[in-house]
């Protein structure tokens, strides 16, 4: 059974939350913890599959858990709930350890699809790492449709391949994973079925709608993603590109500014930015490149 723990000094939001997250599945249990200290007392007796947070909470708030949880249960993903006013403080919890957010404001149509994507990431098979450890370098290419089976199964291979290569610790595996999803899920939605961000705004269900039937139809059913991983003990490069007619990346807002983490059509780029050390496109709009370090211990 998964458990999910939720914490907000709100008991509406709180309520609310846990509604959302009782639909994904019947394997899923949820626990609720009214502020930050409440939530570490929780997980002493019981230590959750992920942690679900507000940001602004007496007590120990948002960042101040995300901080200890890293350090603590650095296995444990941590999803933040973000109001208006929050957002710098967002973006500062992304950068110390949290894996992904969902304005409260939109709650509804993102949630439940966000702890699916976390909880996705978050598995581990040891064995095959240890065996990977002892691999020096490897470059591989992939070429997939516009299939979310398959996205979900190449961020699986990715993020496993960078983890095991030793080039991050299983908080950061996590973390690449939800940044090799946006992109993935940027390159099918957004570049090969050319879907726009602001109709997922209007009408959730018409935007999958429109995938499902555009997946179908060329000529967006013959686009293809084309992805390359290069893997060595230091880094890992991704590089992406989709057969769409791409976009000006010169007119994208600063996706590092914490005034547009609102924006649901820069939600993806902010992730991306927060958990990979470089990021670039190329000048047509339908190629990324992100670069994962591994970070030096103290003592090196």
């Amino acid at each position: 059974m998964t458990t999910i723990l939720i914490v907000d000094d709100s008991a509406t939001d709180r309520r609310l939350a846990g509604g959302l997250l009782g639909q994904i599945d019947d394997d899923v249990h949820v626990e609720y913890a009214v502020d930050g200290g409440d939530a570490l007392l929780k997980m002493e007796l019981h230590v959750p599959d992920i942690v679900l947070t507000d940001l602004d909470m007496p007590s120990i708030n948002g960042l101040e858990l995300v901080e200890v949880i890293r350090k603590a249960y650095p296995i444990t993903p941590v999803i933040l709930m973000t109001a208006q006013g929050s957002e710098d403080i967002a973006v500062k919890a992304l950068r110390a350890g949290a894996s992904s957010y969902v304005p409260k404001r939109h709650l509804s149509q993102q949630l439940s699809e966000t702890v699916r994507q976390v909880l996705q990431a978050a598995h581990v098979d040891r064995a095959h790492t240890r065996l990977m450890r002892r691999l020096i370098r490897q470059e591989i290419e992939f070429v997939i449709e516009n299939d979310s089976e398959l996205v979900s199964s190449m961020v699986q291979y990715l993020q496993d391949a960078t983890f095991a290569m030793g080039v991050c610790d299983e908080s950061d595996r996590l973390r690449v994973g939800v940044a090799l999803q946006e992109a993935l899920t940027n390159a099918s939605y957004h570049g090969n079925l050319e879907l726009d961000s602001s109709l997922r705004e209007e009408d959730h269900r018409a935007y999958y709608d429109l995938a499902i039937q555009r997946a179908a139809l060329p000529p967006w059913t013959n686009r293809r993603i084309y992805i390359t991983g290069r893997f060595t003990a230091n880094e890992a490069e991704f590089v992406i590109r989709d057969d769409g007619p791409g976009f000006d990346p010169t007119n994208l807002p600063d996706p590092t500014d914490s005034a547009n983490i609102e924006r649901s059509c820069g939600r993806g780029l902010l992730l991306i930015h927060s958990f990979m050390d470089v990021v670039r496109h190329n000048s047509a709009g339908n190629e990324i490149v992100m670069i994962k370090r591994r970070k030096k211990p103290a003592d090196e």
